[in-house]
């Protein structure tokens, strides 16, 4: 287990400080022993550009719209909408025209993100 230096067990998203995914798509990671959770940002009209990685990843909108393709399906979601991207699959996505914000949990910990560029903790658009 990590030491509790590392580890918080309460934090508030204003408090972490954001990945730079790429531009207009911002992530607020929580991390476990063996689980990554992040809060995505993404401003209106940006892309995730095809990728893949062998991490599982779910996740549902909880503000916005965004499109997704998932290997060969393609579909907008909304608000209360989930997805489920199996490992090594091929995704992409595009936030609506009033943006959008995810909530993505992969397993296992997104160790490519300690690579990121981070910035200074501010507030998040949502909630």
């Amino acid at each position: 287990m990590k030491n509790s230096e590392q580890t918080k067990t309460f934090e508030s998203l204003r408090k972490i400080s954001p990945h730079r995914l790429t531009d207009g798509i911002l992530a607020r990671a929580v991390e476990g022993e063996r689980v990554t959770m992040a809060v995505v940002q993404l401003d209106p009209n940006a892309v995730s550009p095809a990728h893949h990685h062998e991490n599982e990843q779910l996740g549902f909108v909880i503000a916005g719209s965004i499109t997704m393709r998932i290997g060969t399906e393609e579909r907008e979601l909304q608000a209360g909408d989930t997805y489920n991207i199996p490992s090594h699959v091929s995704h992409d996505a595009v936030a609506g025209p009033d943006g959008a914000t995810v909530v993505d949990v992969f397993v296992p910990v997104r160790e490519d993100w300690k690579k990121l560029d981070r910035l200074d903790p501010s507030s998040p658009r949502w909630p």
